[in-house]
């Protein structure tokens, strides 16, 4: 019987989530020409080949010189979804002023952990390489992503401040570039004790089938890799054990108060402050997860408001 629920809960949310964005995307809202906004698809961030390596770029049509670069990293799950599913925040992060780089990256279970961690440090080394050609600036790279897209950007961010072993952490490390923001929405920044959410009253009785599948999957074979390995799928626990060796930039990590994971927001905030770092997490309402996908409502305007006033701080040396 579990097993039938977490099928028809897969099938359910991955539909729900993959019609959503391609009807959207067809409405006249999402003509990126209609908000001054220019789209360059499906450009390879390594030479493999796949379709998982690929990123799209937005950025404001006809701007001269350079904008402060985005890394965008879409949530799903670490196993649904796309750079084309998300189309939305970078639309938004666009129209603002800012060059985007949004990207895909191996799913689970056929690309269980840290394929999505290794894909992450291999696009943020492009965009540092790369971002000139196409009017990003880097000395204001801004990591951000949603959801296990959040989870991506804070390990992305350990990368390029915490001193490691791991190949591609080295990578990103060996960059000498340091974000100067970092903004994880709705992250789920603890992975491997997902079991705290059983019985948790803002998770769904179908969902927490789904987060087990999400988990473990994503998780496969996690036990034969090394302590050191492991713990990058944990970005929270490194933040709240561990000091970095470069200081780490400000965060702004906006939840939903309906959302589960409202508890991992908050207790980043907590682990950055004990290491001197500005983090921004404010709470919306009783707004479910990744609600400020849903740019109509009030919250999710809100939610964008003070996101841009918050780089607008981060580059004003206004933050505290």
């Amino acid at each position: 019987m579990k097993i039938v629920r977490q099928k028809v809960g897969s099938a359910l949310l991955t539909g729900f989530f993959e019609s959503s964005a391609f009807l959207s995307s067809k409405m006249p809202f999402a003509r990126p020409e209609k908000f001054g906004v220019e789209v360059l698809r499906n450009i390879p961030y390594t030479d493999s080949g796949q379709d998982a390596h690929l990123l799209d770029v937005y950025r404001p049509a006809n701007s001269y010189g350079d904008l402060p670069a985005v890394l965008f990293i879409h949530g799903g799950g670490f196993r649904i979804l796309s750079k084309d599913t998300h189309w939305i925040m970078a639309m938004k992060l666009a129209q603002a002023g800012y060059t985007v780089f949004t990207i895909n990256y191996r799913l689970a279970p056929k690309h269980p952990f840290p394929a999505a961690v290794e894909d992450a440090c291999a696009a943020y080394c492009w965009v540092v390489e790369n971002a000139h050609k196409y009017g990003g600036d880097v000395s204001r790279l801004v990591v951000t992503g949603e959801s296990a897209g959040a989870n991506l950007s804070c390990v992305v961010t350990i990368g390029a401040t915490y001193e490691r072993e791991d190949y591609f952490c080295k990578n990103v490390w060996d960059t000498g570039v340091v974000p100067k923001a970092v903004m994880p929405f709705c992250g789920i920044l603890e992975v491997q004790n997902w079991e705290r959410y059983i019985g948790h009253p803002k998770v769904p009785f179908l969902f927490q089938d789904r987060l087990e599948t999400v988990v473990t999957e994503y998780l496969e074979g996690i036990s034969f890799r090394g302590e050191a390995l492991r713990e990058l799928s944990d970005p929270l626990v490194i933040f709240e054990n561990q000091q970095s060796d470069k200081p780490l930039p400000p965060f702004f990590a906006p939840v939903g108060g309906g959302d589960f994971l409202e508890a991992d927001c908050l207790r980043l905030k907590t682990a950055l402050a004990r290491q001197g770092v500005y983090c921004d997490a404010p709470v919306y309402g009783n707004e479910p997860h990744a609600f400020h996908a849903f740019v109509w409502r009030q919250n999710a305007q809100k939610c964008w408001g003070d996101t841009f006033r918050f780089l607008d701080s981060v580059w004003n040396d206004a933050l505290l």
